[in-house]
């Protein structure tokens, strides 16, 4: 059975892009955690979530970045980005829910994405999602906050 390294999926989204806005020395006012993890229904309704570094085709993984203000300062308008790794496809899963999406990494639109095929308005697959969008508004001072997108591993 053919396993997917998410080890190599991480370090994709270890690229995330960060946007500050109105922040002296951006570069130390913030820290950024990433983690993969397989996210597990359990037989109650309920979800859990396990580490996991490896995975086989139809693997559910929540690749979470959790953002966290190191400065004395409130940190406004943060846009940070998260990319879908390579051999994994968006669920339409993600927190918050208010995330944008981009099948190119550089035009976002609120999901659930659209475009116009033979005349009509269809929504585009989340196969096609490349990144994911958020704006945290306020991060304050030495204060987190995380956004979370799932995938499942390509087979």
């Amino acid at each position: 059975m053919k396993r997917f390294n998410l080890l190599h999926g991480i370090l994709l989204a270890t690229a995330a892009s960060i946007s500050l806005l109105n922040v002296a020395h951006a570069d130390d006012a913030l820290k950024m955690e990433l983690t993969a993890n397989q996210v597990i229904k359990n037989a109650d309704g309920k979800t859990a979530y396990s580490p996991v570094r490896t995975a086989p085709a139809g693997t559910v993984i929540q690749y979470k970045a959790t953002y966290t203000n190191t400065v004395n300062n409130d940190i406004n308008d943060l846009m940070v980005t998260l990319p879908i790794p390579a051999n994994m496809t968006f669920t339409g899963e993600a927190t918050p829910a208010s995330a944008q999406a981009s099948i190119d990494g550089k035009n976002y639109a609120d999901m659930p994405l659209m475009k116009k095929l033979d005349g009509k308005m269809v929504k585009v697959p989340y196969s096609e999602y490349r990144t994911l969008r958020w704006n945290i508004k306020l991060l304050p001072a030495k204060k987190s906050a995380a956004v979370a997108l799932n995938t499942v591993v390509n087979k």
